[in-house]
């Protein structure tokens, strides 16, 4: 391949690349159904810490943790203890019935992208 047809492929694929947005930081919208079956705001709050951390806070200290998302999806789905003072995860059967995995998974998404 000529230098003129390289030249006009990477700025081609330059060009490409720079169109697509960066999602990593982007805002996802808040799955309201859920966070309302879940009870989340009986403890937590968006930006200031009540019962429970904030969902910015969770956010800023997972946000560079390898598999931080898997472990929290298990955390939503099963409870757990507590890595924020003294008030664990309540059960799901305590917070509004199980939860899928798909579920928890959208949840942390969203807790995540704040």
């Amino acid at each position: 391949m000529s230098h003129a047809r390289w030249s006009i492929l990477l700025a081609c694929l330059a060009g490409l690349f720079a169109a697509v947005p960066n999602t990593a930081d982007a805002r996802v919208d808040e799955p309201t159904e859920l966070v309302n079956q879940q009870h989340c705001m009986f403890c937590h709050t968006s930006d200031a810490p009540f019962l429970a951390p904030s969902f910015r806070q969770i956010a800023d200290r997972y946000r560079d943790v390898p598999d931080a998302k898997a472990m929290l999806e298990i955390k939503l789905r099963k409870g757990g203890r507590a890595h924020w003072g003294d008030t664990p995860m309540p059960l799901p059967s305590e917070r509004g019935g199980p939860l899928s995995a798909e579920d928890a998974h959208t949840l942390v998404e969203w807790v995540m992208s704040q």
